[in-house]
């Protein structure tokens, strides 16, 4: 059984399977240009009946018909799923595939934990509870290029950010079309295509191989470039907190250090997702950050909403994710703070951000190697 969202193009899922039903995923092509638009159905392959699903679109957009892209498999309870098995985002419902796992301690700051593994507050930091750190399984994943319009207008297209190699200590390049999805948030699928997925990075990677299961084996490439980027790609910690049903998640990843004007230089990037748990509509507002720097200096950010936009969070479209950035001139650091929530009558409420620490890999390695393959 599953139970499942569509709305305009994109799948918002909740899954449970039925092990006597097998489930076969339609998108929507434009059957005049030819061009596909993603807006995935769930379709029972053995009774023919749509698996319930409310719909949001009032009626199928003229001209479009649907083609199969794929067929549900069994969501793994335990384990891990391996390079080369296709999914669906069960929250912002794009097509992608993984390349890799990471495994991370999450401090769920909603969980009551005892006294042993748990990490206190940074000083300065809102509420002085102790989370206790668990094991949680994150994917290193393609997007595929096709899904990411329709994504625009609940997240950012994720991208990996990486420090420039010249001496310019504030420039950045991104790598599009990737991201970082928790082991909960994957609907796993099979495909007869052999290159399902579109994306400039998906041949440099990938091999099809009918004799694997799944049938997408990781190149020689792959590997080099994991183990090149690895300091700059791991992902480590990963930071929880709800407040008024409105769940605030933050990963901080280290990018490196640069030399500027005689002094070091080092980058995060921190990725944000915001969800709303609950009915009511919301909207953010505001941002207010707080950056404390090893060096003795505690920054104060304020702003209206994040990376340009005041997204709103609905039952609908439930959840909003960007990245951002910082630098510090010392080599570690922690931030906190809140964002600023309206509801529809116009009442606000502030939503705390998970204090998450910054740290500097103690053995700076080689810049990062980017597309050097």
């Amino acid at each position: 059984m599953a139970v499942c969202a569509l709305r305009r193009g994109l799948l918002s899922t909740v899954s449970k399977y039925n092990k006597k039903h097998t489930h076969r995923i339609l998108s929507v092509v434009d059957g005049s240009s030819g061009s596909e638009v993603f807006r995935p159905r769930v379709q029972c392959r053995t009774c023919a009946l749509p698996v319930q699903q409310r719909r949001f679109m009032t009626s199928r957009p003229e001209g479009k018909i649907l083609e199969t892209v794929g067929m549900f498999e069994a969501v793994k309870q335990h384990g891990k799923y391996e390079t080369g098995q296709l999914f669906l985002h069960s929250v912002f419902g794009y097509r992608g595939i993984v390349l890799f796992p990471w495994h991370a301690r999450l401090y769920d700051r909603d969980i009551t934990p005892p006294l042993t593994e748990s990490k206190p507050d940074p000083p300065g930091a809102h509420g002085s509870k102790e989370v206790k750190g668990k094991t949680h399984t994150y994917y290193q994943v393609l997007i595929d290029t096709r899904d990411c319009p329709h994504i625009s207008q609940r997240s950012q297209t994720e991208a990996v950010t990486f420090l420039a190699n010249h001496d310019d200590s504030r420039a950045l390049y991104a790598i599009p079309g990737l991201d970082y999805v928790s082991h909960e948030d994957i609907l796993p699928y099979n495909s007869a295509e052999q290159i399902p997925i579109q994306h400039e990075l998906f041949e440099r990677f990938l091999m099809f191989n009918p004799a694997k299961a799944p049938p997408f084996t990781a190149r020689d490439t792959l590997k080099a470039w994991q183990e090149k980027n690895h300091p700059w790609l791991e992902l480590s910690d990963v930071h929880r907190e709800t407040t008024e049903n409105i769940r605030v998640t933050v990963i901080p990843f280290y990018m490196g250090m640069r030399e500027a004007q005689n002094s070091h230089v080092y980058w995060w990037r921190y990725c944000i997702r915001l969800e709303n748990m609950g009915s009511e509509v919301v909207q953010l507002r505001e941002r207010h950050w707080r950056i404390f720097s090893l060096s003795g200096t505690l920054e104060t950010v304020r702003g209206r909403g994040v990376v340009g936009r005041e997204p709103v969070l609905s039952k609908e479209q439930p959840a909003f994710q960007y990245s951002s950035h910082v630098s510090l001139q010392a080599p570690s650091g922690h931030m906190w703070g809140t964002f600023r929530i309206e509801r529809t009558d116009g009442s606000h409420f502030d939503v705390r951000i998970p204090p998450f620490s910054l740290e500097s890999n103690k053995d700076d390695k080689a810049p990062p190697a980017g597309y050097t393959f």
